[in-house]
């Protein structure tokens, strides 16, 4: 399965009596006397050591202050017993306290599938993405891959306030102008777990997981990239020229949320234009999410967040459905990892395989015997020979593991699947039913059939693509439905990025394990960086953007179509039409997003009125703001470009509601645009004004949108859209338009 950052909710990582605690403090009481604000929490902690004894009687040695924090959100990590906490609750400042979490862990052609170039486009309008400076929180990374050479890097901005921290097997000097920062953060897990020894105490990447995202974000141009041979081609990020600076958060040992928080904040402080977060909160209010928190303080200080949208592949297992970050779904590419079957009679076939290996099958008897053809067990196959063996109606990987048990030299598997990883340890090709007629006629009417497979093929423009990844995430977010979520879909299936030496990536057979500089991985963690890197050339190109407009141009240029002109399929669902609740707007297309037209905005204000909408506490508000705010505009209406109507489930009441949304435009200056509604299935959708006329460049204009819709008695999601298209034809800003049942949930909001 793809490796997916998930933190679960209530887990709670106890030693003792104590237990590490998240403290939210408000900055603004804190003592003149103290010259600094670690003095001030230092002396907090401290001060309660008196009311700590164990149970003999006798006090506890002092309090363990784990991480002080300050850039995305004010406040403290400490180890504390409940008592301590509840004295805490009455110190001059407290905000709000809540546990730390346990985590667990969630190119060379992806940029031309988006159709990144250096003629035309985000790739040149950015200068490749030069001089931004891509914070990605992840598991460390491998300095000496060549995606992290500095050749063609300009020189290390100046407001680069980071450092390169030296540590196990990991020296200042092998930061350069690629890698220019460096962090790691463990003493959340280390308060823990206190008797844990770990394996790699420094920057360095022993998953791999962090290498792969830093390199597709952000790799340097490498010639010669493959997989055993597969997607042979020359790998680089999305923004090649953009600079990485690496906070490392996830160890072999374990992870925890504050030291995910403290890697977030140090990013923030050391001056990141934009930061790539593969991991996410499960089943938690965003004031109980650390991302939510840290990424708020980042917003307000211009950085744009991208993040993924988890692999639980469920309606409403959505992860990260924070208002203020990119979501990110995962998709399929048009690249076919394959080989050619060839039989007897010189027909051709091509087929899916990634066996590892330049396996030697050529002119080898075909076997096909239609009682053991479903290839479902040891004994069925025992009769099989020297030869290659036809396997039909069944599960391709049930059928793998028999037939490699047999004394068959190959497989010819016969199946319409779409394949998610990489896993594929015994010679053998996957055919579609489609050829499959050409194969059967052949070994059923030839006197000897035979047929040769050659391996480490890869074909492009495979069809349909891209498609709806199975495993990825599906909305609504249940920590705030009302903002239709995820935001955009990108490549996220079999990317092909830079792994950590000598680990497994491949098996032939059952027992040979096999290591390879690069790793064709799946997940959302490999489409999220993908979108952090087109945010980066997007920051470059318009570096006066916000992080919402970022967003905003993303994903009202992104596409619902794939590369036959037919809507997106998803795999999760049979294949059927993929919903936003899957994919968001769709596939976001980099280009296209560098000139969007019209750009919906929003301020720090507009989502403190969405947070003061949604039943919280003024202390639950306040840990995310982190300071005073007011009230005096409630709206749950953010100015996002999407919408998202609830029913109940199993209920046909009508109902109706209205948004408002206001655009910039960031076009060419005069412009007349007109609206293009296409409504969700039994719905009426009205727009006021149906016409906007723009004077001149970065002139607002608002409109309403009222949506009249019913409940379907057997849940049903529909859909459609509302485009705004600008007279010339040169612009067309898209946004998605959702009628979904209400997901059973914790949440507030509903």
């Amino acid at each position: 399965m793809p490796f997916m950052f998930t933190i679960f909710a209530l887990i709670f990582l106890v030693s003792g009596e104590k237990s590490t605690y998240i403290v939210h403090m408000d900055k603004s009481f804190m003592p003149k006397a103290y010259s600094h604000y670690t003095h001030w929490y230092s002396s907090i902690v401290d001060s309660l050591k008196s009311i700590s004894p164990t149970l003999n009687g006798q006090h506890q040695s002092p309090q363990s202050l784990v991480y002080t924090y300050d850039s995305a959100f004010h406040g403290f990590c400490a180890v504390l017993s409940k008592q301590e906490l509840q004295t805490l609750k009455k110190s001059p400042g407290f905000v709000s306290a809540y546990n730390d979490r346990d985590v667990t862990l969630d190119t060379t052609h992806t940029f031309e599938f988006m159709s990144l170039n250096p003629a035309t486009g985000l790739w040149p309008a950015s200068e490749y993405g030069k001089d931004v400076i891509v914070g990605v929180i992840d598991s460390g990374v491998w300095p000496e891959r060549l995606s992290y050479n500095d050749d063609g890097m300009g020189d290390i901005p100046v407001r680069w306030k980071g450092i390169c921290e030296e540590g196990q097997d990991f020296n200042a000097s092998l930061c350069n102008k690629k890698i220019i920062g460096v962090r790691y953060f463990n003493k959340g897990l280390l308060a823990a777990n206190p008797n844990t020894t770990l394996s790699m105490n420094s920057g360095r990447d022993t998953k791999g997981h962090g290498t792969h995202t830093s390199s597709t974000v952000a790799g340097n141009h490498v010639n010669g990239a493959s997989f055993f041979g597969y997607a042979l081609g020359t790998a680089r990020g999305m923004a090649p020229r953009a600079h990485v600076a690496m906070y490392k958060v996830s160890w072999d040992e374990g992870e925890c949320a504050s030291d995910v928080l403290a890697g977030m904040d140090q990013a923030v402080a050391d001056g990141v234009d934009v930061i790539s977060i593969s991991m996410g909160f499960d089943n938690v209010p965003l004031y109980q999410d650390p991302i939510a928190i840290a990424s708020f303080g980042a917003m307000e200080k211009g950085i744009i967040v991208s993040s993924s949208a988890g692999n639980d592949r469920v309606i409403g297992s959505l992860h990260n459905g924070i208002p203020w970050v990119l979501t990110v779904a995962a998709g399929s590419i048009d690249r076919l990892c394959a080989g050619t079957l060839t039989l007897g009679n010189r027909m051709s076939i091509e087929g899916w395989t990634m066996f590892p290996a330049p396996a030697v099958v050529k002119d080898a008897s075909l076997i096909y015997n239609k009682t053991i053809s479903s290839c479902n067990s040891a004994m069925g196959l025992s009769s099989v020979g020297y030869g290659i063996v036809i396997c039909e109606n069944g599960s391709f990987y049930e059928q793998l593991s028999y037939v490699s048990q047999s004394n068959a030299i190959a497989g010819i598997f016969i199946s319409d699947e779409i394949f998610e990883d990489s896993y594929f340890n015994f010679p053998g090709v996957v055919i579609t039913s489609k050829d499959a007629p050409v194969l059967i006629n052949y070994v059923t009417k030839g006197a000897k059939p035979v047929a040769s497979i050659k391996f480490q093929q890869t074909f492009f423009g495979a069809k349909p693509a891209p498609m709806v990844a199975s495993y990825t995430s599906r909305g609504p977010a249940l920590s705030n439905p009302g903002i239709l979520k995820p935001d955009v879909m990108a490549p996220g299936t079999l990317v092909l990025a830079y792994w950590v030496p000598d680990t497994k990536t491949a098996y032939i057979g059952s027992n040979i394990a096999l290591t390879s500089d690069y790793k064709m991985d799946s997940g959302t963690s490999m489409a999220c960086p993908h979108v952090a890197g087109i945010a980066a050339l997007l920051k470059g190109a318009h570096p006066e953007w916000s992080p919402a407009a970022i967003r905003s141009a993303i994903m009202t240029t992104a596409s619902p179509f794939d590369n036959t002109g037919n809507y997106i399929r998803d795999l999760g669902l049979d294949r059927k039409i993929a919903t936003p609740l899957a994919m968001g707007a769709g596939q976001v297309k980099p280009n296209c997003a560098l000139n969007p037209g019209l750009i919906y905005d929003a301020r720090p204000q507009d989502y403190i009125n969405l947070l003061c909408s949604m039943n919280y506490t003024q202390q639950q508000i306040k840990t995310i703001t982190r300071s005073s705010y007011t009230c005096s505009n409630t709206s749950s209406d953010l100015n996002y470009p999407s919408f998202i109507v609830f029913y109940t489930n199993g209920t046909t009441t009508k109902l109706v509601q209205k948004f408002q949304r206001t655009v910039t435009n960031v076009g060419d200056g005069v412009a007349t645009y007109k609206v293009k509604v296409t409504a969700p299935e039994g719905s009426i959708v009205n727009i006021y004004p149906t016409t906007l006329v723009f004077g001149e460049k970065f002139q607002k204009r608002s409109y309403t949108v009222t949506i009249s819709y019913q409940g379907d008695s057997s849940g049903e999601v529909t859909f459609g859209s509302l485009i705004w298209v600008e007279d010339n034809g040169k612009y067309a800003v898209r946004s998605p338009i959702v009628v979904s049942p209400m997901i059973n949930t914790w949440s507030p909001f509903i």
